[in-house]
């Protein structure tokens, strides 16, 4: 179900992840259509924009992959926030998948088949919480929260009939409709259709959707394997975690928590649907 929401809200200013004295302004596009949630990176240095939501309430997966417990028809009122789940136990011995080898494989074959979230998608999720626990503990970054926001924007990669493969990557890849301002936000294109395969327009992409000029910010290598592809859940999903680290810090209070949250996207049944899913996982997760 679409639920309609019309944003106008300051921009939020935030400095570029490399060197560089530039700031950048994110927020969120959510589009109508076939129901796919994109958060994007719209350049500007102060100002207000005003952007037309359109918020995806997801209906249960027919094949009860992990949907139908999240969304029911008649949700109950979502917290206000979601305290993090216990923190992964790392390996024994790191995988040879990058941050998707740092969790605990047991661990990981466990909370996908008590959470229903692709063992894949999750040894990212859990792999980029481990990495930011080491490299930014302030941050207090939770792989629930990163499930959350998976689930919301792409079903954990599943959006549209595509599947994470072996290698962390997307396939068929994801990709948002074109955001050329017909009923949507118009974001012109920034990339050449280099990222997104559109040389007209951007596009949001992969399994955390950003745009173009999102992933040129927050571009990282997550599977060790050489290259920055916003399509593989690795990559995506530590691009994603540094963000919202960036964006707030103390993820695991309740004011740090919304921060980040609504600097993904500040649309409250966004920021609704994250925490009901961040939530269910946690407490699946703890049975």
């Amino acid at each position: 179900m679409l639920v309609p929401r019309a944003a106008a809200s300051a921009a939020r200013l935030l400095h570029r992840p490399r060197a560089s004295a530039q700031l950048r302004v994110l927020e969120p596009t959510i589009v109508a259509g076939r129901g796919r949630l994109i958060a994007g990176v719209l350049g500007g240095v102060a100002g207000v924009v005003v952007i037309g939501l359109l918020v995806w309430a997801l209906a249960p997966r027919p094949d009860g992959g992990g949907g139908s417990a999240l969304a029911p028809a008649a949700p109950t009122p979502a917290s206000s926030w979601v305290p993090p789940a216990a923190e992964p136990p790392r390996a024994a011995t790191p995988g040879p998948l990058g941050i998707g080898g740092l969790a605990d494989p047991v661990w990981v074959a466990d909370t996908a088949q008590k959470t229903g979230i692709p063992a894949r998608a999750l040894a990212a999720y859990a792999g980029a919480a481990l990495n930011l626990a080491q490299v930014k503990p302030q941050c207090g970054m939770s792989w629930n929260l990163l499930a959350g926001i998976g689930r919301v924007e792409s079903d954990h990669g599943r959006h549209g009939g595509s599947s994470i493969g072996a290698d962390g990557t997307a396939t068929p890849p994801i990709y948002g409709p074109s955001l050329d301002g017909d009923g949507v936000a118009l974001v012109k294109d920034s990339d050449g259709g280099a990222i997104d395969g559109d040389a007209t327009g951007d596009r949001a992409v992969g399994p955390m959707q950003m745009i173009p000029e999102a992933w040129r910010n927050w571009h990282i290598d997550g599977n060790a394997d050489g290259k920055e592809d916003p399509q593989n859940v690795e990559d995506s999903a530590l691009a994603a975690a540094r963000y919202l680290c960036r964006a707030s810090t103390a993820l695991d209070t309740e004011q740090g928590w919304r921060a980040a949250v609504t600097a993904y996207n500040d649309a409250t049944t966004y920021i609704d649907a994250v925490a009901r899913a961040a939530d269910a996982y946690r407490t699946a997760a703890d049975d």
